[in-house]
């Protein structure tokens, strides 16, 4: 008895994506936890999976890949542009020290925070809002560098700037920017808040893959209550349910990308761990937008415990 036994009649049919194949999902996840970073045929040959023991050792680790990108195109002599996450935000303190320790000057980084809370017609929470990730950037990563990114240089989704991105990134790569993604899974697997069910609006994955950004996108009931427990303290009634996001047509343009699952609560709890396999294990899907990103060179930053137990060392 389990889940695809009873779920015919119940509550939740027709709750999940169209697209999930749950027995390919059990699968994924039925796997040894050593074998975690088994390198399968889809991964891109520089795609690493890293294992961390605790929430310490990630957020050090994943700050210290964030700040050596941003020193390595330094230099070398490029421009960089990092699109940027506000989940996980622990990494953003390593980062910062790194970066002020090495007296890296970033005005040679362009920001492009990858979301952001709104409504249906895509307005957005005022920037002084403590929980708009506009905020939360500009405390967490920007205030703290002592040689900034220029403020000019800082891009956020709102409606007015988000429609822009596509133009201002292709005219940054043609200029030889490195483009970086940093990202975190979210328990549907969505990257941004590109969210699975999107998928069912798609004939092709091609034309999956060419959307570059959605204004006041429909979150799933499942990413209101992850961020509910994750941001607000359990309360749903803080979560807005809507939100603007870049969409693939943006993050598979990434030359390299910096992900991180640091999913675990407490007592044995965690909510990552499916998403975690499904994104090493399910294959490039449009259904499982994170089942894209081992397609790309890069780093993917996880808990041990997400795995299981007993988790090898990744070679």
């Amino acid at each position: 008895m389990n889940f695809m036994s009873t779920v015919k009649g119940s509550n939740l049919e027709g709750f999940y994506p169209a697209g999930w194949d749950f027995d390919k999902i059990d699968a994924c996840c039925s796997n040894a936890p050593e074998t975690i970073c088994d390198r399968q045929d889809f991964w891109h040959k520089d795609f690493k999976p890293i294992p961390c023991k605790n929430v310490s050792e990630f957020d050090m680790m994943m700050g210290h890949e964030i700040a050596n990108q941003i020193k390595m195109a330094r230099d070398e002599g490029i421009k960089l542009i990092m699109i940027l996450p506000a989940g996980p935000m622990g990494m953003y303190r390593w980062a910062t020290y790194f970066l002020n320790e090495w007296d890296i000057d970033c005005s040679h980084v362009y920001g492009f925070n990858m979301d952001e809370w709104s409504d249906a017609e895509g307005n957005t929470l005022e920037p002084s809002n403590p929980g708009s990730f506009t905020y939360a950037m500009t405390d967490q990563f920007y205030s703290k560098l002592n040689k900034t990114i220029p403020v000019e240089q800082r891009n956020f989704a709102t409606k007015e700037n988000l429609p822009t991105y596509p133009e201002k990134i292709a005219a940054l790569k043609a200029e030889g920017a490195r483009m970086i993604t940093t990202f975190g899974i979210g328990r549907m697997c969505h990257i941004a808040f590109w969210e699975p069910q999107f998928a069912g609006e798609f004939a092709t994955v091609e034309e999956w893959k060419s959307q570059m950004y959605r204004i006041g996108a429909n979150l799933h009931p499942l990413t209101i209550e992850q961020n509910a427990l994750t941001s607000f303290k359990s309360r749903t009634t803080l979560v807005p349910c809507r939100a603007n996001t870049i969409g693939p047509g943006i993050i598979l343009q990434s030359d390299r990308i910096i992900g991180g699952c640091d999913g675990a609560l407490s007592r044995g709890m965690q909510w990552q761990g499916m998403s975690l396999w499904m994104t090493l294990r399910y294959g490039p899907d449009m259904w499982v937008t994170s089942s894209w990103m081992p397609t790309i060179a890069g780093k993917l930053f996880f808990l041990e415990e997400l795995a299981g137990p007993l988790v090898a060392e990744c070679n």
